[in-house]
């Protein structure tokens, strides 16, 4: 993972569900690719063919929330979705994400930005630039930013293990 991450952002309401991000018609698919062409498609149908690569969302409180399905987050990082900034999250889609190495980011940043803003993560600082200022944001632990830096828990426990 990159010490800084610059992108245009997603603004997204409160309680953001694993079905609205990857609904449950789409279970079957097994490829993340191919999840990623269904990324939010629950939230907005049009909503896969706008992500690019690099975007990051912005969100309210309990992102996440519903079921357990590691699908949806998933869904978003092969989408290219770089982080998600949200006020809270449901754990176990926090827990998801960190396996994928999809960093999410806690701050009430929602309310203070608009649509399509373009911002900066800077993971080393704990700060996120926006246009009307800088906020900080709890930095992640170190065993969460082991797992991020290595692009998700699979690709930690390999290298920690020595398989390559």
């Amino acid at each position: 993972m990159q010490n800084t991450i610059k992108g245009p952002i997603w603004k997204l309401g409160d309680d953001i569900d694993t079905d609205l991000i990857y609904p449950g018609k789409y279970l079957p698919i097994i490829v993340a690719n191919e999840m990623a062409e269904h990324a939010l498609e629950g939230y907005d149908p049009e909503f896969p063919a706008k992500i690019q690569e690099g975007d990051i969302i912005v969100a309210g409180k309990n992102f996440g929330c519903g079921s357990s399905r590691e699908q949806a987050a998933t869904s978003l990082k092969f989408a290219g979705i770089a982080a998600i900034i949200a006020k809270s999250y449901s754990r176990i889609f926090f827990r998801n994400a960190v396996n994928q190495g999809l960093p999410l980011l806690t701050s009430n940043l929602v309310e203070d930005i608009e649509e399509a803003a373009e911002i900066t993560i800077d993971f080393v600082n704990g700060t996120i630039a926006y246009p009307d200022g800088v906020k900080s944001f709890p930095a992640l632990p170190p065993s969460v930013m082991d797992i991020l830096n290595e692009g998700g828990l699979i690709p930690a426990v390999r290298k920690s293990l020595g398989i390559v």
